[in-house]
């Protein structure tokens, strides 16, 4: 999860590198690094100055596999399992800090089963 580490420049070079050059000043004026690109989605993306809608859904399904997210479909119940572990998980690294720096993975998994 190299990612994470990335600073906005890094990833203004992975959205040109998504064939997205005239996004690159979205995300460096906008400070998002690899820990904010949790939060980036559909929802998100306008407020960023993206607002072709094709582009938002290619960005954000692009966004998912690189964070090794599935979709939440909209129609889920509140009954059904909880999110996928990855993506609790890269909530929580997405923070700085002492704590989010120093969790593992592991011990991630660990403090949820209790």
């Amino acid at each position: 999860m190299d990612f994470l580490q990335w600073d906005s420049q890094d990833v203004a070079r992975w959205i040109e590198s998504l064939g997205f050059p005239q996004y690159k000043a979205c995300f460096t004026e906008n400070f998002i690094t690899g820990r904010k690109l949790i939060y980036v989605d559909c929802n998100t993306l306008p407020k960023l100055g993206i607002i072709h809608f094709k582009d938002m859904q290619v960005i954000s399904a692009r966004v998912r596999e690189l964070l090794e997210i599935t979709e939440t479909p909209w129609s889920r119940s509140i009954a059904d399992p909880r999110r996928d572990a990855v993506a609790l998980f890269l909530e929580k690294k997405s923070r700085t800090g002492e704590r989010a720096e120093a969790l593992t993975f592991q011990r991630f998994l660990y403090d949820l089963d209790q």
